[in-house]
């Protein structure tokens, strides 16, 4: 009988029709669709994944056009979370969508866990909403993998996954060490860069006025890199090939 020719007939050779079944009637969370986030998403919807959930309250910026995957001048001003839902229709229709328009809060993380996902990925930034969702998703013993800092770095070919408890120089990992330490957590599997950050002190773009805060720099090949490697990460676990 001929063999009938789909998106994922490529990604079949390597993991197999069980492999491409797993990921189909898998549920993956993904907090963030930003430079990390959304080259992740765009991975997980381009190898089957079945549904897929998105979080995240902001709008594209003319900014966010060098490093995001939904990020064009034509969506400027939308929400990422919308435009990613209609890129990811574009390469399956039949993958289910959910998107939460939502800046997660400890106080509000439980009301989006209506169901409970295969996965979450934290690509996220601020350490309140990180320290929850860890926390969350340990007591729910649902698996995680978090992106810690890409911003104000130049080598991608730097980036490793490993357990929290063995990073170092990052200056995230330093505080999420120490913030989950105190709440009992000592492992966690994570994205990070030894790379030294960039020190980008009395430069700026414009859109420092009105924040208190130093807008990080970043490239267009940095982000993308830690989401494609966060995405390969969780299909392998998936689908269980190694």
């Amino acid at each position: 009988m001929e063999q009938k020719i789909n998106e994922y007939a490529r990604a079949e050779l390597l993991l197999g029709e069980d492999g491409i079944k797993k990921l189909r009637e898998a549920t993956v969370m993904v907090f963030g669709i930003g430079g990390v986030g959304s080259h992740c998403v765009e991975a997980l919807a381009r190898s089957g994944v079945g549904k897929l959930i998105l979080i995240d309250n902001d709008t594209i910026s003319l900014t966010n056009i060098n490093r995001q995957s939904i990020a064009f001048h034509s969506t400027i001003g939308k929400y990422k979370t919308k435009i990613m839902k209609q890129r990811i229709k574009d390469i399956d229709p039949t993958i289910v969508v959910e998107t939460y328009e939502l800046f997660v809060l400890p106080e509000n993380l439980q009301q989006l866990f209506l169901e409970k996902p295969d996965y979450i990925i934290d690509a996220i930034d601020t350490v309140t909403a990180k320290l929850a969702l860890v926390e969350l998703a340990i007591k729910e013993e649902i698996p995680i993998i978090s992106s810690m800092g890409t911003g104000n770095k130049l080598h991608p070919e730097l980036f490793e996954i490993t357990d929290l408890s063995k990073t170092s120089v990052c200056p995230l990992c330093k505080v999420m060490r120490k913030e989950l330490k105190g709440r009992g957590i000592s492992h966690l599997n994570v994205l990070y860069s030894k790379e030294k950050p960039v020190d980008i002190s009395g430069r700026e773009t414009g859109e420092e006025k009105g924040t208190r805060r130093q807008i990080p720099g970043s490239v267009s090949f940095v982000p993308p890199v830690a989401g494609i490697l966060i995405a390969g990460y969780v299909l392998r676990e998936l689908s269980g090939v190694q």
